[in-house]
């Protein structure tokens, strides 16, 4: 057993990730599951969440992971997998916000509606529904653990990103307020701030040697 793997126990916990069909939110789910949570993998592409779901039950246990397609953007498919996630595994312990939308890449003079509202409500509106929807089975436990990811990009302005940079500054706020309201609950709930990060997702700008100059130098 690794050094890793004696730092806490998560054996019979259930946690449910979005975004976690790649990249990041791949890893985050890999990492739960290695330390006993039973794992619920989810993104819009049901075949990539069952391909992650598979190569954590080969690895972990037949069981331990299973896949739930998913759009952050509609309230009603939120519901639907917070019920799968309760129907299958039982009731949750820990709540990954991973999923994020960025449309858009340059001036904020220049985005379209459709896109900026697409950001906001992706990025920060179907966070707050999720934590809505999954604090009941907490509080009622007191205890649980909730993670939005956030960035880096929410400390600087952008030329590029401002848009989706002010979705993650948001993202903090949204943090702030419910681990003041859930945290005397036994809720905890905190934010991560990656800064550029090899994903699909941030091809964009890691692909682009003078963006990823510009993106790193903002890193604190």
């Amino acid at each position: 057993m690794s050094i890793q793997s004696q730092l806490f126990d998560l054996t019979g916990k259930v946690a449910l990730l979005t975004g976690a069909s790649k990249g990041m939110g791949q890893a985050m789910a890999e990492g739960l599951a290695e330390h006993g949570a039973k794992v619920v993998i989810s993104s819009r592409k049901l075949d990539q969440c069952e391909a992650v779901a598979e190569g954590i039950n080969s690895r972990c246990g037949a069981g331990t992971a299973i896949a739930a397609a998913c759009n952050i953007g509609y309230k009603e498919q939120l519901e639907a997998l917070v019920e799968t996630t309760r129907e299958r595994l039982g009731p949750i312990d820990v709540l990954v916000c991973n999923a994020g939308v960025n449309p858009f890449y340059g001036s904020m003079s220049e985005i379209p509606d459709w896109a900026f509202d697409k950001i906001m409500s992706s990025n920060v509106k179907s966070n707050h529904w999720l934590c809505q929807m999954v604090a009941p089975d907490m509080i009622a436990k007191g205890s649980g653990s909730i993670m939005i990811t956030s960035s880096t990009g929410a400390f600087a302005p952008s030329e590029v990103l401002g848009t989706y940079n002010i979705s993650k500054l948001a993202d903090i706020a949204l943090v702030r307020n419910l681990a003041m309201e859930w945290g005397p609950k036994g809720v905890r709930v905190n934010a991560i701030c990656p800064g550029l990060i090899k994903t699909d997702f941030a091809r964009a700008l890691w692909d682009n040697e003078e963006a990823a100059a510009r993106v790193n130098q903002m890193t604190p």
